[in-house]
């Protein structure tokens, strides 16, 4: 299929180096008559090409009818973005996109070093992509030259309303030439976005690219149901059975990004992190790991992750299911585009079933239940990868020939492929041991009337009668929970559940105990093997010493609050005589001296003041 001869020639050489054999919904709409030399209002969903759209609609205005820019004076387009991320990104797109034509593309972006800015402006750009509130500052000291704007595209624009970019967007709009075109490209038409329009766009047309039923038509939607406790071996397995898929996993907090991503560093992943407290070199480099393949996983809050734009994200996780409906769309939305297929996975923890199903509902979505994979499931994956891996059917190059030869005459070929498979198999991480049993899919009552709720068996702990103590270099200081803790302890030494006795949470480490039958057993297979997380360490110890209070009549005289009341009893854990009001030592409601309590006629005694 060839592209449409309406595109500017120089645009379409670079679209067909690109790869592009046709355009998306977004893209087309830009190409009727309709729109020649007019200010658009479009709204478009995330993925679906939208910069390649407004660097198509506005070449005219830029190129007139030529192949090549001059020498740049002043800026011709400007882009808004509203943030830093997704301005680099754009510039990124329009600097293949223009190449041919010479164009010269700089960006002006909060986090960036001011006066390497204004220098590349005294230069001279034909393009500038910014964020607002760095764009202001440029405008507002002079640095900004806009008066040959013939173009001002807002990118996001509901989503820099929502940031409170506002006064910034009116503040550029009001600087800029009133001949100049304007395009704002918005996921969603709000009330705010038809009033800024209103104001800032002339005889507007409105173009929807695409219809509300076909929303992320290319992505699968998965709700994975799983205990609370399971959550992160969830996530483990799934990436697992995803294996080698770049996946992004989306967390509600900078903490629990930053748990997250050291779970699954210490785990053995290839991982990032993103999140609004890493500095803009920081940010760029993670991006940059996941573009160039050192990274495979990105953990990231939702802030730092909006309007990103990773190549082969397959992959996308919510670890923390998202607040709104739009959040789960605009998160869903980093896979399946441009015409890419997508998976996403909603990890919802029992508690939360309902919560998922109103998601579902206000976005309509229909999502699959299903049960995290577990390690039979993760191994068979494994096993499947290993034997159709493409490379195995290669032609052997002339150069490794001879070096075949020789293995081949030194072992046995059940030796170089176990060598093969022993070295496939440990290059993975292990998988987590996570619950089997039937899932009750979305929408299905929790328990029918009558019905028992089924309780696994509790493991019987009789024959646990002490053992031996050791210790786990992590503690409260390294946010240690049972949670992972437990299951830590028992796969580094293959124990059950029931050979762990006490488990003692310290600042800096953790002591916990091991039947005595298994003790030595358990601690030479982690000296054998490890713990399994980089940077964990289990060691042998002795028992922690108890913190003891003495008996309650050496206690000083200190007392617990009593609702009963009575003389004797001052509450709150005051001593004896004291008062927690005012007035001082047996003065509890200021200097007036306490008198004798007199009972109410009726019998009743009751407590006045």
């Amino acid at each position: 299929m060839t592209l449409p001869s309406t595109i500017a020639p120089a645009l379409a050489g670079a679209l067909k180096a690109r790869g592009y054999e046709e355009l998306t919904s977004v893209q087309e709409a830009m190409l009727t008559p309709d729109n020649d030399g007019r200010d658009l209002l479009v709204s478009a969903q995330t993925g679906s090409g939208k910069t390649v759209a407004f660097g198509i609609a506005m070449a005219a205005d830029l190129l007139e009818q030529g192949d090549r820019l001059e020498a740049p004076r002043a800026p011709l387009a400007l882009i808004i973005a509203p943030t830093r991320e997704l301005a680099l990104q754009v510039a990124r797109e329009l600097e293949w996109l223009y190449a041919p034509t010479g164009a010269r593309i700089t960006t002006c972006v909060g986090g960036m070093d001011i006066r390497t800015e204004r220098r590349n402006l005294e230069r001279g750009a034909h393009i500038i992509v910014g964020t607002p509130g760095r764009l202001r500052d440029h405008i507002t000291r002079r640095a900004l030259n806009m008066s040959d704007l013939r173009a001002v595209v807002l990118d996001e624009a509901d989503e820099m309303l929502d940031l409170g970019f506002r006064e910034d967007l009116e503040f550029i709009l009001g600087e800029a030439p009133e001949d100049r075109r304007t395009l704002m490209f918005s996921a969603t038409v709000s009330k705010s976005i038809a009033l800024l329009a209103k104001r800032f766009q002339k005889d507007a047309l409105r173009i929807t690219a695409t219809a509300s039923h076909e929303k992320h038509a290319d992505i699968t939607y998965q709700a994975m149901i799983v205990p609370p406790h399971e959550r992160e071996n969830a996530i483990i397995n799934t990436l697992l059975y995803y294996d080698n898929v770049n996946t992004i996993i989306f967390a509600s907090t900078r903490e629990g990004v930053k748990h997250l991503a050291s779970r699954l560093s210490n785990r053995g992943f290839s991982v990032v992190a993103l999140s609004g407290e890493l500095s803009q070199a920081e940010r760029t480099n993670a991006l940059q790991s996941m573009r160039d393949g050192r990274a495979r996983v990105c953990v990231a809050t939702d802030v730092a992750a909006r309007g990103i734009d990773l190549p082969n994200l397959d992959l996308v996780i919510h670890a923390d299911l998202p607040n709104n409906g739009e959040t789960l769309l605009h998160r869903s939305g980093r896979t399946g585009r441009a015409g890419r297929k997508g998976t996403c996975i909603l990890v919802v923890p029992f508690s939360r079933r309902r919560s998922a199903e109103r998601l579902l509902q206000m976005t309509r979505l229909d999502a699959k239940s299903i049960a995290a994979p577990t390690i039979n499931a993760v191994q068979e994956k494994v096993r499947e990868v290993i034997l159709s891996n493409e490379r195995l059917s290669d032609e052997i190059p002339e150069d490794m020939q001879e070096l075949m030869r020789e293995l081949q005459a030194r072992y046995t070929p059940e030796q170089i492929a176990a060598a093969y498979l022993r070295r496939e198999i440990e290059s993975r991480p292990a998988p987590e041991d996570v619950s089997e049993g039937p899932v009750r899919a979305l929408g299905a009552p929790v328990r029918e009337r009558g019905e028992r709720s089924e309780r696994a068996p509790r493991e019987d702990r009789s024959s646990f009668n002490g053992g031996a103590w050791f210790t786990l270099s992590a503690g409260r200081k390294h946010r240690a929970d049972p949670k992972w803790i437990l299951p830590l302890i028992c796969k580094a030494g293959q124990v059950s559940k029931g050979d762990v006795g006490a488990i003692r949470i310290l600042e800096n480490e953790t002591r916990f105990e091991i039947n005595s039958e298994k003790a030595k057993e358990y601690f030479a297979t982690v000296e054998e093997q490890g713990t399994g997380e980089k940077g964990l360490v289990i060691r042998t110890s002795t028992a922690p010493e108890q913190e003891s209070r003495g008996p309650r009549s050496d206690r000083g005289g200190e007392r617990r609050f009593d609702k009963r009341g009575g003389d004797d009893k001052p509450g709150w854990g005051a001593p004896k005589g004291k008062s927690r009001f005012k007035g001082g030592e047996g003065k509890p409601y200021g200097d007036k001296p306490k008198g004798p309590r007199k009972p109410r006629e009726g019998g009743d005694r009751k407590f006045s003041r």
